[in-house]
């Protein structure tokens, strides 16, 4: 049993103790470090792991040149660097027959750069930017298991050269087709809308890359279209040897921009002004309704019959007109022999 000594022994211990702890945390101490807000970053944090390797892109063509007339020749854009070399991905239309490219990279640097490859089937291109750098590079991710649903950023760079940036979801992941002979089997339709959609990239909650925004849909609430990377990297060695994916078999190319009516059809809306279909007789308002003598009632319907056949062959396209039908025979082209793939 303890003594009545040794409990007091002990009582007084546990005071002092007390006392003592009171007593620090009562002292004076330096105050913790308090961060500038100004340093601060309001995006998430994938957005942040690409945004240094965001470009925009400035864009001059001759007007005489196949896409002056239909996407001007002053264009403006965005891309990522996606290799250290200085390569740098964007969606093709902007730099479709590209004279002349200026990069302004994050760092305020201003570098020229110039058209190396065209993927039109995909819808992308490469630009390489001119000069040692060094130059900020994003990883590039896997698109193939993206899901609707899936948490997602896109990040470009708006025509008064700032930042957008915007944390989205993936609303469908669904086939697409446009007017200008252009069907992917897998796109990402994102929302909310990032104005700054040409070429911005789309990156995962990793902050990779797993798309190139190229346009934006519907009526607002608007969204974004990006096309998957898994479009661009089975051909991406290719590109970068040769400006384009020769081994893939060229697509026939007529020049027609199209659009599905509901309950018409496939209605001619205009026509390129260097494609084979303007100097064989098409007009706008024609409607589709046959190609080699076969049925069909949707775009996904023509192109996939249309790419069925060969370069230089000749289809016959049955149009209503008026009251009418008339048979119009055509010889498609590659259209990588019109449009420019070098700015040199």
């Amino acid at each position: 049993m303890a003594s009545v000594g040794s409990i007091a022994r002990v009582a007084l211990a546990v005071f002092v103790a007390a006392l003592m702890a009171a007593v620090a945390s009562a002292a004076p101490h330096e105050p913790s470090p308090r961060l500038d807000p100004r340093q601060l970053s309001a995006l998430p944090s994938y957005v942040q792991r690409v945004e240094a390797a965001i470009v925009s892109l400035q864009v001059e063509v001759p007007p005489d040149r196949p896409s002056a007339l239909t996407l001007g020749t002053d264009r403006w854009g965005s891309g990522v660097v996606f290799d250290t070399v200085g390569y740098v991905l964007t969606v093709s239309y902007i730099v479709l027959d590209a004279q002349r490219i200026e990069a302004t990279l994050r760092d305020g640097r201003k570098v020229p750069g110039h058209l190396v490859a065209l993927d039109l089937e995909v819808g992308v291109g490469i630009v390489k930017l001119e000069g040692p750098g060094p130059w900020p590079v994003a990883a590039l991710g896997d698109s193939t298991k993206v899901v609707a649903g899936d948490i997602v950023g896109t990040v470009g760079i708006s025509d008064e050269g700032r930042l957008s940036a915007s944390a989205g979801r993936v609303d469908a992941v669904r086939p697409f087709t446009a007017a200008w002979e252009y069907m992917l089997d897998r796109a990402f339709v994102v929302s909310p809308y990032n104005p700054a959609f040409g070429g911005a990239a789309l990156v995962d909650a990793a902050g990779a890359v797993i798309g190139v925004t190229s346009l934006r849909l519907g009526e607002a609430p608007y969204a974004n279209l990006a096309i998957p990377i898994e479009h661009f990297l089975p051909g991406r060695d290719e590109l970068l040897a040769k400006g384009r994916v020769a081994s893939r078999r060229p697509r026939p190319w007529l020049g027609l921009y199209t659009q599905t009516l509901e309950g018409r059809g496939i209605v001619v809306s205009g026509m390129s002004p260097v494609g084979p279909a303007r100097a064989a007789g098409f007009r706008p308002g024609d409607v589709i309704t046959r190609l080699n003598g076969e049925k069909v009632d949707t775009q996904e319907e023509f192109y996939r019959k249309l790419w069925q056949g060969g370069v230089e062959q000749e289809v016959q396209v049955v149009v209503q007109r008026d009251r009418g039908f008339e048979a119009i025979t055509v010889r498609p082209v590659d259209r990588y022999r019109l449009f420019r793939m070098s700015g040199n």
